[in-house]
């Protein structure tokens, strides 16, 4: 039998295809095919011209499957663009061992700086629809912790790997810096009611048509708690004046700016992203001095 918890083995069109005929008939005769960019934590297929399925490569991922279900109907008729649309919730079977879904099919190109027309105006549309997100009702949204990997949590959960991650690059960057980066992160919290956040703001996760904005997809880590989090493409996709254009956009304090770079910290330097680091450096640098 196929091992399915080794991350993505054993997921395939073939499954999909077994999957569908077993729990959804009426897509059965759909041809499956993997998309072109594809994640880790979901395989994911189209599924004729107007469906796909994402399948959770390991149990930690499929907290997102009810979650989104239940969530994105929510969230997106407040949202200025198109966000994936839950069409039904699939169950284990074909022995695979996990929940899956099956979600709407959008049209877009994943960002890029080719894919981008104009990087300014491409700033404010992230920040117009972070903003929105924040103004959704978050009663009874699923607070931060283990579903979101603790984004939209004080970044104190992830104050052992960065320690840990500074001492190993002693000599490489300058560490120093860096934690008082750290600190300043840990000094601060988000001291008001939980808002939404998206949790994973990158380019990846962003559509384009006509080098605009046109979708935000995979909400598996959104959740309800502190929005630092989503901040983190300032550093990872902007820079100079898109950066200040978002900065400004998005109009978040300076005590949350601290946090994102705290958060954006952290993984550059578990990942050893060097060029990111220096950009969190150098915009601490500049925003504190």
């Amino acid at each position: 039998m196929t091992d399915f918890h080794d991350g993505r083995a054993g997921i395939d069109a073939a499954l999909v295809q077994r999957l569908l005929a077993q729990q959804f008939p009426q897509w059965a005769e759909l041809p499956v095919t993997p998309v072109k960019i594809d994640g880790w934590d979901n395989r994911t297929y189209r599924l004729g011209r107007d469906l796909t399925a994402r399948l959770p490569t390991a149990e930690g991922y499929t907290a997102a499957i009810d979650k989104e279900h239940q969530w994105l109907p929510v969230l997106a008729p407040s949202l200025p663009v198109e966000i994936p649309e839950a069409v039904a919730k699939g169950a284990p079977g074909e022995g695979y061992p996990y929940p899956w879904a099956i979600r709407r099919w959008i049209d877009g190109e994943t960002a890029s700086m080719e894919s981008v027309a104009d990087l300014d105006d491409f700033a404010r549309s992230i920040a117009e629809f972070i903003l929105a997100l924040q103004s959704v009702d978050a009663t009874d949204g699923p607070l931060a912790g283990a579903h979101s990997f603790y984004r939209g949590a004080p970044p104190s959960h992830y104050h052992d790997e960065t320690v840990a991650a500074l001492a190993e690059l002693e000599g490489q960057i300058d560490t120093n810096l860096a934690r008082e980066v750290w600190d300043a992160a840990l000094a601060t919290s988000w001291d008001r009611p939980p808002v939404w956040f998206h949790g994973d703001i990158a380019s990846g996760n962003l559509l384009v048509q006509n080098g605009r904005l046109s979708a935000v997809i995979d909400f598996g880590t959104s959740g309800v708690g502190d929005p630092a989090c989503d901040l983190v493409i300032a550093y990872t996709f902007f820079a100079g004046s898109s950066r200040e254009t978002f900065r400004t956009a998005v109009s978040q304090d300076a005590a949350t700016w601290a946090r994102a770079r705290g958060w954006t910290l952290w993984k550059a330097l578990i990942t050893k992203d060097f060029p990111v680091i220096e950009r969190v450096l150098d915009d601490h640098l500049t925003q504190t001095r």
